[in-house]
């Protein structure tokens, strides 16, 4: 991880921004969305946002989902119009069936994919160029139904090594395999159609590594590159193909 400064993009207000670029992994800029905003920030962030996402804004019957949803989506309108160079009323959303967003410019699809990922008070926004990318973050913590889900979501082998480790190391190996998965998922843009326990992590992610390679068995003509980071209290995944869908 590399150290940076929060991005400062003219958002309207004079307040701070509420995320900054984290890392960079290849071809893929991750930034960190602070969901613990300073007092201003929320209402700035929300001048980002057009008719159809304050329309979506006000379906959240809970505060903390709603400044969940309008900061990840203004950090992203930020994001995009930045690395394309166009200005945020160019800038629409649509989503796939499984709510992947997929960035439009002046009503065309953009050349570059994007993801949203948020947990607790962390938020990780994901763009790279073209290609097919998911991201997800977690905060690890101890699960009374840890074994459970394991069965339902891990392979023989991926449980196998979860048995072999204990304590704090069993719940950020479980994190790391979930998000990896879930990353995976995201980035074929299916949902959870596809199966998590019907593909395995690579042996050398589920020891140790930080990053790998990867390919689904039923899609072996992609070449997927995996990427993990570990926060102080989160673990993030990212997963990326090249690719032009």
């Amino acid at each position: 991880m590399r150290d940076s400064n929060y991005v400062i993009l003219n958002s309207g207000s004079n307040t701070d921004s509420w995320f900054r670029e984290l890392s960079q992994f290849r071809d893929v800029i991750v930034f960190h969305v602070d969901l613990v905003a300073r007092d201003g920030c929320v209402s700035g962030a929300l001048q980002w946002l057009d008719r159809n996402e304050h329309s979506r804004l006000r379906r959240y019957h809970f505060d903390r989902s709603r400044i969940e949803f309008g900061l990840c989506r203004s950090a992203l309108r930020q994001i995009v119009c930045n690395f394309m160079g166009c200005d945020n009323e160019q800038l629409s959303f649509v989503t796939n069936e499984h709510g992947k967003p997929i960035p439009l410019i002046d009503g065309l699809t953009a050349s570059i994919s994007v993801n949203v990922s948020h947990s607790g008070k962390h938020g990780i926004v994901g763009i790279a160029p073209h290609g097919k990318l998911g991201i997800d973050i977690e905060i690890p913590v101890q699960r009374k139904d840890l074994e459970g889900i394991s069965k339902m979501v891990f392979t023989p082998k991926e449980q196998s090594e979860l048995e072999k480790v204990s304590g704090i190391e069993k719940i950020d190996l479980f994190y790391k395999l979930w998000t990896l998965k879930e990353a995976l998922i995201k980035a074929v843009g299916t949902g959870f159609s596809l199966n998590p326990s019907r593909f395995e992590i690579p042996s050398d992610l589920r020891k140790g590594a930080m990053k790998g390679a990867f390919k689904f068995p039923h899609l072996p003509h992609i070449n997927w590159t995996l990427d993990c980071l570990e926060g102080k209290d989160f673990i993030a995944s990212i997963a990326y193909a090249r690719v032009i869908s």
